[in-house]
């Protein structure tokens, strides 16, 4: 479900029809997170760190209201809850497509995503998944220790929705940390909400919160 916004009413008034005309209206940062914990929880338990990641991602977001919003038509929209669009490996180095619906506990969305992960892997080609706008892109990079991304774009289709990338985890024991990337519209939200984003997500990596 999804409700408009009075745009006149809304405080970044402003700051939307400013960004809504840039020809590129995305920005991004990449930052550092630690993992220590959510690593070593995934290890003891047996569960995918990449599920536990992908899924601390979606908790984060869906409590971090313009995370939500999303430009349709000219108008912005807020949803209710939004999902995982993320990448996944094939065995033949290629990537595919997939969605994963949120679910508030991370033994429910694992097994919608285990199964969306098996089939996207024995697949060919690059479908587009079937979802709507209310979704984050992601792609992990578990190769790289990167400081910085940059994301192909197609400046004609309407995307206002947030991109999240993650990069290789360094470091041993308590130090262990991974590069994020975080690319927003510009016309949604500024430099303070990925800040929340960020503290939020941070938080989660560290076990505070119900799996």
């Amino acid at each position: 479900m999804k409700k408009e916004l009075n745009i006149e009413e809304w405080n970044r008034a402003g700051h939307f029809n400013f960004f809504s005309q840039f020809d590129e209206p995305f920005f991004g940062v990449t930052v550092r997170v630690n993992c220590a914990k959510a690593y070593e929880y995934a290890k003891n338990t047996g569960n995918s760190f990449f599920l536990i990641y992908l899924h601390r991602t979606l908790k984060a977001a869906n409590k971090i209201q313009p995370f939500k919003y999303r430009i349709e038509e000219g108008k912005v929209f807020q949803y209710d809850d939004v999902h995982a669009s993320p990448t996944i490996a094939r065995t033949d180095g290629t990537f595919g497509f997939s969605y994963m619906p949120y679910q508030e506990s991370f033994y429910d969305f694992k097994e919608l995503a285990t199964t969306e992960i098996d089939k996207v892997a024995h697949s060919k080609g690059l479908e587009l998944p079937q979802c709507g706008s209310n979704v984050i892109h992601c792609s992990s990079m578990p190769w790289l220790d990167f400081t910085s991304v940059s994301h192909a774009r197609h400046f004609k289709f309407e995307d206002s929705c947030p991109k999240i990338s993650f990069g290789k985890m360094t470091g041993e024991g308590e130090d262990r940390s991974m590069p994020i990337s975080i690319h927003v519209h510009h016309a949604l939200m500024d430099g303070y909400e990925i800040g929340l984003f960020v503290e939020e997500f941070q938080k989660l990596m560290n076990l505070e919160g119900e799996f």
